[in-house]
């Protein structure tokens, strides 16, 4: 367990919570009597790990020790089942561990163990909830100084100030590729009214406009707008209900990360089904710096996951790699820096150490 302070102040909708501080991270380790070692994060800046930790150590630990670690579809289906008493984070922690440790074991980047298909994709800076409208049209500014050539809004609550706000940035940025994720603030008549001003406006998605389990009037909602809704990243279940969303019509998109989908294993799973209703699976910011490393190197894999979300501010992002994501001058992430077997990325040990507030086993 290692402390993370100083972290700036942010908070992505009236649905999520809002960072304070400081929170922990779990550095997670998984050792084999071959003396090969895979690691992974737990936690998050708005999610300190010792809320999920206890619950690793104590109900899933037990059922991995003595285990052959490379049957990862075993060991994921034996955690599944645990679900009812444990988070999909703890899953997500220990799945992406086990990921990293078979790709030691192959002497593989884990893009090449799945089966590589690119080298980089494209990526876009995500907003927090901001003060007002002219605090996004600045960070508009900054971002595009990076690099990036696509942004997304979190927008403030009230329905009015979302719509000035977004046409206030496609007016900033005429060229820009532009998505909005209002976090399941809206009921079906305001999602419809401000789906039409965005279509107008030509945004790329309507990313959770309902209530993450309203599937009937995200079914009205989809029929009734052009622009393509992104629902699922929070829907109930893991990725076996994705089915029933895209069968009944109810998203165009489906989405999901590490943390909230319990690791890598399911969200491999869930880009070959979007696959085979030839959809894209967008891959949501993984929570801390080891996921979305581990992202990378699955999207790296996948045909049908188009776009890298970068989610701001960076120093509520990153912590505990020596060598994080950076985004290119095109606006891009590539895969180069994390060519090592496994996740590929490196733990700042040095880091660890010092910032280390007790060990659970």
């Amino acid at each position: 367990m290692v402390a993370w302070e100083n972290i700036p102040p942010v908070r992505y909708g009236t649905a999520n919570p809002a960072t304070v501080g400081r929170s922990d991270i779990g550095v997670v380790e998984i050792a084999t009597d071959a003396g090969v070692t895979g690691h992974s994060f737990l936690g998050a800046s708005f999610r300190p790990a010792h809320l999920d930790a206890t619950m690793l150590v104590e109900s899933l630990k037990p059922r991995l020790i003595g285990q052959d670690p490379l049957a990862r579809e075993a060991l994921w289906q034996a955690m599944n089942k645990a679900r009812r008493g444990v988070t999909y984070r703890v899953i997500g922690a220990l799945d992406t561990a086990l990921w990293d440790l078979g790709g030691k074991v192959a002497g593989l980047p884990l893009h090449r163990m799945i089966g590589s298909f690119r080298r980089r994709i494209p990526a876009y800076a995500s907003s927090g909830s901001l003060a007002d409208e002219a605090a996004y049209l600045a960070q508009l500014d900054e971002v595009r100084a990076r690099g990036f050539r696509a942004y997304k809004l979190h927008p403030p609550a009230d329905i009015e100030a979302t719509i000035s706000l977004c046409r206030a940035v496609r007016r900033a940025a005429p060229a820009m590729t532009l998505m909005i994720d209002t976090m399941m603030m809206h009921r079906l008549p305001e999602a419809m009214r401000l789906g039409r001003v965005i279509e107008e406006l030509g945004f790329e998605w309507f990313e959770d406009p309902l209530g993450e389990d309203d599937i009937e009037n995200y079914v009205t909602l989809r029929r009734k707008l052009d622009i393509p809704i992104l629902a699922t990243e929070y829907s109930a279940g893991g990725f076996e209900a994705f089915t029933q969303w895209l069968v009944r019509g109810a998203t165009d998109y489906l989405r999901g990360d590490i943390a909230v989908k319990g690791g890598l294993t399911p969200l491999l799973k869930a880009a070959h089904l979007a696959e085979a209703f030839a959809t894209t699976f967008e891959v949501h910011h993984g929570g801390n710096s080891w996921n979305n490393v581990a992202q990378l190197q699955l999207m790296m894999a996948l045909p049908n996951a188009r776009y890298f979300e970068v989610l701001l501010p960076d120093l509520a992002q990153k912590f505990g790699l020596l060598n994080d994501i950076e985004v290119e001058s095109d606006g891009s992430v590539t895969i180069d820096a994390f060519e090592r077997p496994g996740v590929g990325a490196e733990i700042d040990w040095d880091l660890v150490k010092a910032k280390a507030i007790g060990v659970l086993t």
